[in-house]
């Protein structure tokens, strides 16, 4: 294990898997054999990465996700509190459906509301944001806002996080936006 690592007495971490230096693991985190962290990350109390997640650089994760295999998050993620994934489309406890998993990637820079509901399968864009409680069942594009059950588009969003009007120029940052 990495000596740059932070990870609370209370986690478990299964060996082996990556841990990056800078990262910080809070407690009663779980990770499994194989599952890969980035740098500088930080993992929220009561995470769950399960084997074979990768997880990129610089990622937050708030207090109670279970990040299950299939899972990817690329780089600047930020995956707020009790935010859910799902890997299989139709379980059944009784049926094995491990070789039914399916891939979910957050792009970089994305950033995942609270409570929000991530249907496997998807993409989601680079920097796009999802807001609190909403279920996301289908690709989100890049710099996209979506809220709602079902969810729904209210337009773009810059890197910085700030609402777009009609341009494709922040008024915050003053960052031009390549759609």
């Amino acid at each position: 294990m990495n000596p740059e690592v932070f990870i609370h007495p209370t986690s478990v971490v299964d060996s082996p898997c990556a841990i990056g230096a800078g990262t910080k693991i809070w407690h009663f985190c779980h990770l499994m054999t194989g599952c890969d962290i980035g740098e500088n990350c930080t993992l929220g109390q009561n995470v769950f990465v399960a084997s074979g997640v990768m997880i990129g650089s610089g990622v937050k994760i708030q207090n109670n996700v279970s990040l299950y295999a299939g899972v990817i998050l690329e780089e600047d993620v930020f995956v707020g509190p009790s935010a859910v994934f799902t890997n299989v489309t139709t379980p059944r406890a009784f049926i094995d459906r491990k070789q039914q998993f399916e891939t979910t990637l957050v792009k970089k820079g994305a950033s995942i509301g609270a409570n929000a509901t991530i249907v496997c399968g998807v993409t989601i864009g680079e920097y796009a944001m999802i807001g609190a409680g909403a279920v996301i069942t289908s690709d989100v594009p890049d710099c996209t806002l979506i809220v709602g059950n079902p969810a729904r588009s209210l337009g773009r969003v810059c890197r910085c996080g700030a609402r777009l009007d009609d341009t494709v120029h922040c008024t915050v940052c003053g960052q031009r936006i390549t759609l």
